[in-house]
Order: structure tokens, then sequence, then C-alpha cells
């Protein structure tokens, strides 16, 4: 597959002053914010798109308090997180909000993406294996609780696996316990 690569950017933002480039997979336009002088093992958070949460601050979940603190850290640490452009665990926007349809009736997530017909993470980790590769990175710290992305960045040593652990409210605690429970997130 041809991917189509921006310049570079600079992007002022209140986590801190950033670099960021764009890499254009078919129609998902994945962004990659970090800083100037990366680590030389950078902290890196592989974040899913959750326009819920990270733009409209949904309290269904934890993302938008993730993706802030990945932000923070990699400002102090100059590190880099990479946003894919995988909505909803891939599903996408559309199919999320049915999903959350089915949770409001008492399914669970992963019940929810079934009932859809779709896995319970459609999610692939291709993209960071070749963004990492451009930016010329082969070992990282990984921040993340997600054993799947651990398992599936290929190519990339994972020196360290950071926990983002985020304090659960009452919209998301059980979203965060199946993640846990069912999914075998290191939370």
């Amino acid at each position: 597959m041809k991917i189509d690569i921006s310049q570079v950017a600079n992007l002022p933002s209140k986590f801190g002053n950033f670099k960021v480039k764009a890499f254009k997979e078919g129609s998902k336009e994945h962004l990659v914010i970090y800083k100037k002088n990366l680590d030389e093992v950078p902290i890196v958070r592989v974040h899913s798109e959750c326009l819920t949460g990270d733009a409209l601050g949904s309290l269904k979940c934890d993302c938008r308090d993730q993706l802030e603190y990945a932000l923070s850290l990699a400002e102090k640490m100059n590190g880099m997180v990479i946003y894919l452009r995988q909505e909803g665990r891939n599903i996408g926007l559309l199919n999320k909000i049915n999903a959350y349809a089915l949770q409001d009736l008492g399914l669970n997530t992963i019940e929810a993406n079934h009932q859809l017909g779709f896995n319970t993470d459609e999610r692939t980790y291709e993209m960071v294996t070749y963004i990492l590769h451009h930016f010329n990175i082969h070992r990282i710290k990984l921040l993340t609780n997600n054993p799947d992305k651990v398992n599936s960045i290929s190519d990339i040593e994972i020196v360290q696996r950071l926990p983002i652990i985020m304090q659960p409210n009452e919209h998301n605690e059980d979203y965060l316990n199946i993640k846990k429970d069912k999914m075998g997130h290191l939370i």
C-alpha cells in the first residue's frame, strides 16, 4: 500500500511544543506528535482515535485522559504519540455509536461489537512499525495496558512496557473491568 507523508509542522499545545507529521494510508490519515529531539529509546504511546472521548470528553471511556497523560509525558520525556485513526476499535464511528446504543440496553463493549458482527477488537498495528521505521526508531518504551499492542508491534524492540492507568469514574468502571477481565489489559 502506498503511504503519503506530510511535511513536518510545529504544534504548540497546552501540553508543550511538538512537531507533527501525518501519514495517509488509504482513506485513513494518522498523526504523529513528537518532540524534535526524541530520546534514544523514546516513550511511545499508540493511541487509537476516540472522537467521543478525545474531542467530546465522554466519560464512557478513559481515552481522553490517556491521550492527555501521554502528551504530557511526551513533553517531559522527549517522546512520541502515534494517533491512529481506528475509531471504536476500528469499527468506525457509526458502528461505535450503534455499539453504544446496545450498551445502553445492557450489553458490554465486547458483546455489543459481537452483536454488530465485529470481533472484540478490529485494530491493527502495522502502521506503527512503518511510522517508527520512518523516524529510524527501533527501540521504544511503550506506554500501554494492552497486551495486543505489545504483541502486534513487529520489528521494533519494546524495551519496557509502561502502564497508563487512569482514575475510573461511575460511567467507565464496567468498561475498564471488561478490558481487564475479558481483554487481558494490564490495569
